[in-house]
């Protein structure tokens, strides 16, 4: 029968039990000093890494908010930018001709809340020279009343006065563009003002 192979053993023997017992308690108190030392400076180190990792994180954090801020104010800037020239062309260009095409349907809106009480007395609509012939031309076309179109020069292409019975109207699309333009005039200076203020 094959004899065990036999290694040699390397634990270290322990010498506490030969050690008197006043001895032997005062080794077992400074292993329990070393353990609780090494475990609270563990603990510490611990600690420190993470303080270190949640500085780092709220730094980088931080970091990430002002560049995604300043990306933001940087597409805010240029979209509003590039809305400007686009608004201010709307209303310098496309509005007066929309206004301008508008103003005889305008009038008549106008006319029909009282046109059961007008149909004897006349109705005077004057508006600029350049919408005399059209305006003219669409209200006989869409109404029966009797209406007289003159031009006044004083007026605007977006102009113009009503007179029936004893009322008066007044239709003012120019003020009205003119009013938006000075809305949209204000809202950009407003945005030019904070972005001088932020540089």
């Amino acid at each position: 029968m094959a004899r065990l192979l036999q290694l040699e053993t390397f634990d270290m023997p322990d010498l506490t039990e030969r050690l008197p017992d006043g001895l032997q308690t005062e080794v077992e108190d400074l292993r329990l000093n070393a353990y609780e030392q090494g475990y609270s400076a563990g603990w510490d180190d611990a600690l420190a890494a993470q303080n270190t990792d949640i500085t780092r994180l709220r730094s980088d954090l931080g970091h990430s908010l002002l560049t995604m801020s300043l990306n933001y104010r940087d597409a805010r800037r240029h979209v509003l930018g590039a809305l400007e020239p686009l608004l201010q062309d709307m209303v310098h260009k496309v509005l007066p001709t929309i206004a301008h095409a508008a103003l005889g349907q305008i009038i008549l809106e106008q006319l029909a809340p009282v046109a059961d009480s007008l149909s004897s007395a006349p109705v005077a609509v004057k508006t600029s020279p350049a919408n005399r012939e059209s305006v003219d031309a669409l209200l006989t076309k869409q109404t029966d009343l009797p209406i007289r179109v003159d031009s006044d020069p004083m007026l605007g292409e977006g102009q113009a006065f009503l007179k029936f019975a004893d009322t008066e109207e007044h239709v003012d699309l120019d003020g009205m563009i003119a009013t938006i333009a000075e809305a949209i005039t204000a809202f950009f200076q407003i945005e030019k003002d904070e972005d001088a203020s932020d540089d």
